[in-house]
Order: C-alpha cells, then sequence, then structure tokens
C-alpha cells in the first residue's frame, strides 16, 4: 500500500464532500477500495477519489472523462464529478482533479479523479450478480453514436491490457510447463488482438454499426458495475480503457467465463439474450455468436490465465480452481490447428 497516495486522496474525497480538510484521515469514514500499479481508489463518505497509473496519456483520459459526463452516456456511464481538463505531467495549477494544497505535488505524477460512491456487485452472492444490466448496459454503450461525442476518441485498450498480462506473467518469472499453454494460446491470436497492429476493422454482422466506430468500455467484468445510490441504477464505471474498437471485446470476459465453465449456461444466456434484445451490434441478434466472439474469448481467456499465474508466483501459491480452469482453457486453445496469420 501507499500511504501517503492514500492519504492525499482520502483528503481529495474529503474536500470534495464538503468536509473540513486535514483530520480525521483514518477514521471509519475513510477506505481503501484498491491500491494497485494502475489505479489507487479511496472513498471517503459519499465520494470516491481515483489515482490513476502514472503512465496515463492524460488528454486520452481527458476525452474519456468529457465522454463519460455527456448526456448520451447518462444512465449507461456513471459520470464524473467536477469534470475539467486532467493537467499535464509536472503541474500543480489546483483543478477539480487535484486539491491545491500539500499534496499537489505527488499527484502531478497522477492524475486524479473525482466519482460519486455507489453499491458495487456483491461478490459473496453470484445469484444476485446483474448479468441481464450488465448486457443490457452494453448493448446501449455500443449503440452511441460517436460522431457526437468530444473527440478524438482514443482506442479501446482491451488489446493493451492483454499483451500487458502476457508481460507481467514473463516478468513474474512464470515459465516452463506452467507458462507454455498460455504463451502457445496467445501466439495463436491474430496480431491486432495482441496490441500488436490496430485492430483491422469491425467483424461484419448483421446488425449496422456506425460508420465512425463502436464505443467500447474495453474492460468489463462484474467489477465494473456499482448501483447508483440516488437512481438504483447499475452503471457502467471505469472509463481508463474506454475508446473505440470491436464491441465483442466487450462480451469476451463473460464468453471465456461461459467457456471454462465458470459462468452458470442461464447466466450467459440471459446476458447475451439482453445485450440482443437490447440492440447491440458485437453479435447478430439470434444464432451463434462465436464467430464474432471467438478471438475476443481468447484473448481474455490468456489474460486471466496469465494474471492468474503471475499472482500464484508473487504469493507462492499454486493455482486455486478457477484459475486452473482459465489456464486448462489455455492449454485446450493451444491444442487447435492455428487459424490466424
Amino acid at each position: 500500500m501507499s500511504p501517503s497516495l492514500v492519504d492525499t486522496l482520502a483528503e481529495a474525497a474529503r474536500t470534495a464532500a464538503g468536509r473540513e480538510p486535514g483530520d480525521g484521515l483514518h477514521t471509519l469514514g475513510t477506505e481503501v477500495l484498491a491500491d494497485r500499479p494502475d489505479g489507487t481508489v479511496v472513498r471517503h463518505g459519499h465520494i470516491v477519489a481515483k489515482a490513476h497509473a502514472p503512465d496515463t496519456d492524460r488528454a486520452a483520459l481527458d476525452v474519456r472523462l468529457a465522454v463519460a459526463a455527456h448526456p448520451l452516456l447518462h444512465g449507461v456511464l456513471l459520470a464524473p464529478l467536477k469534470h475539467a481538463p486532467v493537467r499535464g505531467a509536472g503541474s500543480c495549477a489546483p483543478s477539480p482533479h487535484r486539491p491545491a494544497d500539500e499534496h499537489a505535488a505527488l499527484l502531478a505524477r497522477r492524475p486524479l479523479t473525482l466519482w460519486p460512491h455507489g453499491t458495487p456487485v456483491d461478490p459473496t452472492d453470484p445469484d444476485s450478480a446483474p448479468w441481464p444490466e450488465a448486457g443490457r448496459l452494453l448493448a446501449n454503450l455500443h449503440r452511441v453514436p460517436t460522431a457526437a461525442l468530444p473527440g478524438p476518441l482514443p482506442a479501446m485498450r482491451g488489446p493493451v491490457k492483454a499483451a500487458r498480462a502476457v508481460a507481467r506473467m514473463r516478468e513474474a518469472g512464470v515459465q516452463g510447463t506452467e507458462a507454455d499453454p498460455v504463451l502457445r494460446a496467445w501466439a495463436q491470436l491474430p496480431p491486432w488482438a495482441r496490441a500488436k497492429t490496430p485492430h483491422p476493422g469491425p467483424v461484419q454482422t448483421p446488425h449496422p454499426r456506425p460508420a465512425e466506430g463502436t464505443l467500447c468500455h474495453g474492460d468489463l467484468h462484474l467489477g465494473q458495475l456499482i448501483r447508483h445510490a440516488r437512481t438504483g441504477d447499475w452503471l457502467l464505471i471505469d472509463v481508463d480503457d474506454l475508446g473505440l474498437g470491436e464491441p465483442a471485446w466487450d462480451l469476451a470476459r463473460p464468453a471465456a467465463w461461459y467457456a471454462a465453465g465458470l459462468l452458470d449456461p442461464d447466466d450467459w444466456a440471459r446476458f447475451l439474450a439482453a445485450y440482443r434484445e437490447a440492440g447491440g451490434p458485437a453479435v447478430p441478434p439470434e444464432g451463434d455468436p462465436w464467430p464474432q466472439l471467438d478471438v475476443p474469448a481468447r484473448a481474455l481467456t490468456v489474460q486471466t490465465a496469465a494474471l492468474a499465474l503471475a499472482k500464484c508466483a508473487k504469493e507462492r501459491r499454486p493455482p486455486d480452481e478457477a484459475e486452473l480452469a482459465m489456464i486448462g482453457s489455455c492449454a485446450r486453445i493451444a491444442a487447435l490447428p492455428p487459424e490466424f496469420p
């Protein structure tokens, strides 16, 4: 954990909540929601403060924040508080994303955003997971006319995250029989899915897609949904990977879990049906969705397995049952005949 950064975020959240800053930063009202190299998140009261990764493209983040705050995304994406441009590296100028106090120098290296708090999905109650709501939200996101949004819109970062997961596994020293099926499954993917080349263009489906491109979340999982405290509606959160791309990527993690036996078939069916009923363009409105989902689902399988092995290496433990299921999926993918150039 990074105590100084946590204190800084708590101070920013306290200030945004209208409380007097400077006292009681470690009281019950402050909660660390996440503390990872790619993002530290602290809640104080009804405000959440997030420090983004040090290498964040600040111009791209500013566009992503403007998109989340745009009226076309109302009811789909959680909007940030006090949206304003993210300052460039080295700037300590006051902004709604950076408190003008002794913490400013630290935040000059880590962009800060502020958000309303919402209730996340309960990880201990899988039966309550809002799979149909997730499907509808994704469909609505994918149908947004991107030409009407602030821009220029960056690319969706899903393939970049997958490539970073594989790099993280390698950096953790995972090799030999453990890493082999993951790396072989990774090598079979087309270059665009490994972030080696730009996406070649949308996969053809009967559903029309915006000529200017499809807005994608880039990192969809149940942790990216919250129930709004005031309206009670489910919303998507986390815009760090938002951008133009292949919308099937947003369906790929649930698809990979389903293929690995980790997602109940009924939950997968409800998720997919809700996406189709809401007019989602990533897959045909009926029939087999796998021609569109195959490559992204393989990529998310590799990403999940690679991160699992990196985590196991760090914690010096064997993979658990769920992690073994994803590694086994990689082995099955690696045993298939090569399909992509």
